[in-house]
């Protein structure tokens, strides 16, 4: 997960008169005694126009977990706070009255945004089992994740209700890309040889701690997950071990003597100008348009101090 500047990318007028408008409805709806009025269809949010606005503000990746949905599935336009239900407290009708509000959308992968069982490998799980079994998901411990209606808070407050929307009041456990900057909360073990590309709390493991609750609830840690971020970190170390390499080359035929660098003079050159090619193709994987880019980044922050 990697903070996105939401103001980068705005809506068209025509959307947010149609939120009012659906604002308006669902109002009347709530206020409507009738006992057969039925359940109120939120639709705005479904618009192609917000889908495309959030495809281009998270460029076309899971706001959570930073895979690409549009290679697999389409996206689920996810809202930050529930629209219709507070999965941890059962009498909470939902955030319905932002619903429609931009600043509550993001796009969200179908595992990241809906309730099911997934497999998990342990925290202990080692690259070599990774690999081994991961092809039979049931060598792996299985859980429930996915957001769905979820939305804890600290114990030290509760959920805002009745149109209120001073949510700096509501100690919200889940990490908002948009709002909260995630590597605050969560760091990769990319320094850890041997070992899968998996998340870890930077806030601890109690019962208020935003990073386990975030990794728990988005599923950041599920099987097919892991192995993709490990796919991309194994690509990291295999460019990383060729810039080292070429390195060490261009050294060695540069401190030879003049007698036996003949004819090889422009060797030392060439090789690092093919290194800083390989150091560019480094930074690119760290780019917000590159998949698991937060990984990515702090993996290469690791790789450039060892390097230096």
């Amino acid at each position: 997960m990697r903070y996105v500047e939401r103001k980068d990318v705005t809506l068209p007028g025509s959307v947010s008169a149609k939120a009012k408008a659906e604002l308006d409805a669902i109002k009347a709806h709530r206020n409507d005694l009738d006992p057969k009025k039925g359940t109120f269809e939120f639709k705005v949010y479904k618009s192609e126009e917000i889908k495309q606005a959030l495809e281009k503000l998270f460029h076309g990746k899971c706001a959570y977990c930073e895979t690409f949905y549009s290679a697999s599935a389409p996206v689920d336009v996810e809202h930050y706070r529930p629209k219709g239900a507070v999965a941890e407290l059962k009498e909470h009708p939902g955030y319905w009255w932002v619903a429609m509000d931009w600043e509550n959308l993001l796009p969200s992968c179908i595992d990241c945004n809906r309730k099911r069982k997934q497999k998990f490998p342990g925290t202990a799980t080692s690259l070599e089992e990774l690999w081994k079994f991961g092809k039979d998901a049931r060598n792996f411990e299985a859980d429930q994740s996915g957001k769905k209606d979820s939305f804890p808070v600290a114990s030290t407050g509760t959920w805002l209700v009745n149109e209120e929307t001073d949510f700096g009041r509501e100690p919200a456990l889940l990490i908002n890309p948009c709002k909260d900057r995630p590597e605050q909360y969560l760091a990769y073990n990319v320094a850890m040889v041997g070992r899968p590309a998996i998340v870890h709390s930077l806030d601890g493991n109690g019962k208020d701690s935003r990073g386990n609750a975030s990794i728990h609830i988005y599923g950041l840690n599920r099987l097919g997950l892991v192995q993709e971020r490990t796919r991309v970190l194994r690509q990291l170390e295999f460019i990383a071990d060729i810039v080292i390499e070429v390195t060490e080359i261009a050294d060695k035929v540069e401190a030879l003597p003049p007698a036996q660098k003949v004819g090889i003079e422009q060797v030392p050159g060439r090789l690092r100008m093919l290194r800083e090619r390989m150091l560019d193709e480094l930074v690119a994987m760290t780019e917000p348009r590159a998949p698991y880019s937060a990984m990515a980044r702090a993996w290469l922050e690791d790789f450039m101090q060892k390097f230096a």
